[in-house]
């Protein structure tokens, strides 16, 4: 089962993402986490991506697309592969299914993660964590027992991330949408797109995720 998983930011992806890893063995790739990773092999491929990002350039598509191919020819992709942040164009998603036609393989779902933005703004914006342990807590729904100092270490050292500000999930938002919005066409006319209420509790989008591999989501 080969996927594409699409959200904005806080739409609960990785969480889908490792959910699917325990339950069909799928693994995550994320061309960014992929990107470090081939740089620290030191292979050929990692030294011209090196090369690459230290010139300030972007990587290329070509490039990207032979990373992908390269990691999802290693073993531990056999039973599949759950993409994360690519592709963001048409013509990556061309590129990427003609990749996969040349390795026998083909995209089974993408699946669209859709959410309330002001809502979810709201979710993100609350949230902060321990710098020391890596906790996490909200302004609203979970707040620590002690106000100000870490359930988990006894810390004070509580964090919002810069990023989870409104103003700046605003940006990140409207970054998504237009990266995203152009691939959506593309994906429905071939009939791969299904949609799930991101905004559900986290086992209720697991749900409906599973019906979607199951065949049992409607294309809409």
């Amino acid at each position: 089962m080969n996927l594409i998983l699409l959200g904005p930011p806080g739409a609960g992806k990785g969480t889908q993402a490792k959910r699917l890893e325990q339950s069909h063995g799928l693994i995550q790739l994320a061309t960014g986490d992929m990107l470090r990773a081939a740089v620290a092999s030191g292979s050929d491929l990692g030294r011209r991506v090196k090369a690459i990002m230290e010139s300030g350039a972007l990587v290329s598509d070509d490039i990207i697309i032979e990373m992908i191919a390269a990691r999802i020819a290693e073993p531990d992709c056999s039973e599949g592969f759950i993409l994360d942040g690519f592709p963001r164009t048409v013509p990556q998603a061309e590129a990427l299914d003609l990749m996969l036609e040349e390795q026998g393989r083909k995209l089974d779902y993408v699946i669209l993660m859709e959410v309330d933005e002001p809502a979810l703004i709201e979710r993100l914006s609350g949230r902060f964590t321990c710098r020391n342990c890596g906790a996490s807590y909200h302004d609203r729904y979970h707040r620590p027992k002690t106000e100000g100092v870490c359930d988990s270490c006894g810390s004070t050292d509580l964090v919002h991330r810069a990023d989870d500000r409104p103003e700046a999930l605003a940006t990140r938002f409207a970054a998504y949408r237009n990266q995203t919005a152009p691939i959506l066409p593309y994906y429905r006319d071939r009939g791969i797109l299904r949609r799930v209420d991101g905004m559900a509790s986290m086992d209720e989008v697991t749900r409906q995720i599973e019906a979607v591999l199951a065949g049992k989501a409607d294309a809409r």
